[in-house]
């Protein structure tokens, strides 16, 4: 069938809008390495705790700022080793005020979060500077076990708080492999070293010991961290340590945080700071580029996407 000369110029129009926003896509791509290139050349600069030497008046009074964000477990969002770190920097950069840690996770490991606790109480002490908890979207868990150990926790209206409590999940798929013709073969050296075994069945003292010896223990660790940091503060309320969660203004009634604020309320008001400096993790050459590479090549390929669902669209 002879096409017709709108036709034609229809697909000569589509194939220049095509090959147009292709050289457009690797353009932006290419940009954002080279970006992310004399980004790292500049970063070179840092210093160890993460903070820009040539930026900051060193002279000047400034609020520390830590961020933590994501789940805290080793080698993750939240290392205890990396915030250690980041936290002793803080501390003990002389014309920091105060500290200010800014906190967003639903929580993680007892250990790592038992070990960032006990260094914000030994940093404390030991340079006589207040550290102020500022809890972005929520901090549950072993997150709040962190922020226990803070003189001052602040919160917003929407944040969620609390989840005091310890949790072991699992599942338990015993029937389900019996009736697929499954058989089940385990082979241990130590009468109870497979008793978290899924394909097992469980028995009452295996049960008693998980919760009396694991679980119990560690919640009673818990409770006493965050006893010992809030203090009086704290209400009498029978669900406090239930491992329920509350929004900030019920948080804040519970003793739980002390006010409804945000990160730069604290620094102007509470400290009397009108500048805050964040301590970072530096990060090296090859990971700003991997990044800049990452997000470069994620612009192409919804580019492409867009332009596919368009130029089909069109015929």
């Amino acid at each position: 069938m002879k096409r017709t000369s709108d036709e034609q110029l229809a697909d000569i129009a589509q194939e220049f809008v095509r090959q147009n926003r292709s050289k457009r896509r690797w353009r932006i791509a290419f940009s954002l390495l080279f970006i992310g290139y004399f980004s790292s050349i500049f970063y070179m600069g840092i210093n160890d705790s993460g903070a820009l030497e040539g930026m900051l008046k060193k002279e000047t009074p400034f609020v520390a700022e830590v961020v933590l964000s994501g789940v805290i477990q080793s080698s993750g969002d939240i290392d205890a080793n990396e915030v250690i770190e980041l936290l002793g920097s803080a501390f003990e950069s002389k014309n920091a005020k105060a500290v200010i840690l800014r906190i967003n996770s639903p929580g993680g490991s007892p250990v790592q979060s038992s070990r960032i606790y006990k260094a914000i109480v030994r940093f404390k002490k030991k340079f006589n500077k207040k550290i102020y908890v500022v809890v972005e979207d929520i901090c549950a868990s072993g997150c709040y076990y962190i922020a226990s150990a803070a003189d001052e926790i602040y919160a917003d209206e929407s944040s969620i708080v609390g989840s005091i409590g310890v949790v072991m999940s699992g599942f338990g798929a015993v029937d389900a492999i019996e009736k697929l013709g499954i058989q089940r073969r385990l082979y241990t050296a130590g009468k109870y070293k497979g008793l978290l075994d899924p394909f097992s069945p469980e028995n009452e003292k295996t049960i008693a010991h998980i919760q009396n010896n694991i679980l119990n223990k560690s919640h009673q660790n818990f409770i006493n961290a965050v006893k010992a940091g809030r203090g009086n503060k704290l209400s009498k309320h029978k669900d406090l340590f239930t491992g329920l969660i509350w929004l900030g203004e019920d948080a804040k009634k519970l003793g739980l945080i002390d006010g409804i604020a945000d990160a730069n309320h604290i620094a102007k008001n509470i400290v009397g700071v009108n500048s805050r400096v964040l301590f970072e993790t530096k990060k090296t050459l090859l990971e700003q580029l991997t990044e800049a590479s990452a997000k470069g090549i994620a612009l192409v390929v919804n580019e492409q996407l867009t332009s596919q669902h368009f130029t089909g669209s069109l015929q």
